[in-house]
């Protein structure tokens, strides 16, 4: 079938399901052939003091993740579809170049140990890749300053503010990621869960543009790593039989962040009044859930360490999923919680952009009920017994 270069043609979702499914499959494959690798290599992850997991580990595992997202990119490159993407915006290739900078800089952390400012150093490079390329915040919608009985008003971010607040993103949520990564299936999993949320508002935006090419490249995105991330987790959930390591899910954090920041760059801000407010806000509130439960933890970390006198960077095995454990959940559970916690917020902040607000904010409010009494039921045994 023939297309019109850049004309819409309706909504691509089984081509984007295509390509979800063609990057779970590569990097199921790839796995085995990565665990093999790091094993011959060195890239073992060998039991320390903050660590859950008792015996030596493979990790390296962000390599068959990356694998999986290029299979996904080319496959995409090659559909009649989503090929026009590739035309019109640089933000898929862009993508892909950064992504392979930062997994080449994990496999390297994940072998070799690097410390952290060549991490950071190697994070910032990747980030700035995706300023030069021209993935950054143009603009956004703020609750103040409106005028005319608007609410609100959009902030037009120069050049230089742009790019700053795109590289402090995409850093934050490589970091973020990366601290979460603590048990067996976490990060795959709650990258997996904030990537198909991510992919859902993409898509949304793109069928508000009836299709049109320019709203492509962030669908593709959040595609691709979720796709990845699905494809990966069969081998890390708990007994895990390889870690994703720093090259995983730092990909995950920049794939994320790229992807979100496409996204934002394709919203019409056609009105600023009280019904507009949330499709307004939509890319900064998908941005805060989906970063929601891992930068937590990444901010409590930070705090926890300054506040005690040693370096944020300072590992220690106080993280939320280590406070599940000790409050009584088993490995597994602890999995499933942070899951749980990760999809509520995620997806309910995504379907506040397409759903009534008021119904979408009763169904989050008893679900997170429901999560925080889970989440509490070991330690409300204990105490029983106490009492008893």
């Amino acid at each position: 079938m023939d297309y019109a270069p850049f004309a819409p043609v309706g909504l691509p979702a089984r081509e984007y399901l295509l390509v979800m499914l063609t990057a779970a499959v590569t990097t199921f494959l790839l796995t085995g052939l990565v665990r093999l690798l790091a094993v011959r290599v060195g890239a073992v992850a060998y039991p320390r003091v903050r660590d859950v997991h008792l015996k030596p580990m493979p990790r390296m595992g962000g390599v068959a993740m990356y694998g999986g997202v290029l299979a996904a990119t080319f496959l995409a490159a090659n559909l009649p579809a989503l090929s026009r993407g590739f035309a019109y915006s640089k933000d898929s290739l862009a993508v892909l170049i950064a992504g392979g900078l930062i997994v080449l800089v994990g496999a390297l952390d994940d072998r070799f140990e690097l410390d952290s400012l060549t991490k950071l150093a190697g994070q910032v490079t990747a980030a700035g890749i995706l300023v030069l390329s021209g993935v950054q915040w143009f603009v956004f919608w703020v609750p103040w300053g409106g005028t005319d009985g608007h609410v609100g008003q959009l902030l037009v971010l120069g050049s230089n503010q742009g790019q700053l607040l795109t590289v402090l993103l995409v850093v934050a949520m490589i970091n973020a990621m990366n601290f979460v990564d603590g048990l067996d299936g976490l990060a795959s999993g709650i990258g997996l869960i904030s990537a198909a949320a991510t992919f859902v508002f993409c898509l949304s935006v793109l069928d508000r543009q009836n299709g049109d090419v320019n709203a492509y490249p962030p669908a593709l995105i959040a595609a691709a790593i979720a796709g990845a991330c699905l494809g990966f987790l069969p081998h890390n959930f708990q007994p895990a039989k390889i870690f994703m390591g720093d090259s995983g899910s730092m990909l995950i954090g920049l794939m994320l962040a790229t992807a979100s920041t496409s996204a934002s760059g394709r919203i019409i801000y056609t009105g600023s009044g009280p019904g507009d407010t949330i499709a307004l806000l939509s890319p900064l509130l998908v941005v805060a859930a989906v970063l929601f439960v891992p930068l937590l933890d990444l901010i409590m970390a930070v705090v926890r360490r300054t506040k005690a006198g040693k370096s944020p960077f300072h590992a220690d095995k106080m993280h939320l999923h280590h406070r599940l454990l000790e409050i009584g959940h088993s490995q597994r559970r602890a999995v499933l919680l942070m899951y749980l916690w990760a999809a509520v917020i995620a997806f309910g902040a995504v379907s506040l952009t397409l759903f009534n607000t008021w119904v979408v904010g009763w169904v989050v409010g008893l679900t997170v009920l429901l999560a925080a009494i889970i989440s509490l039921i070991p330690r409300m045994r204990t105490r029983a017994d106490r009492e008893s």
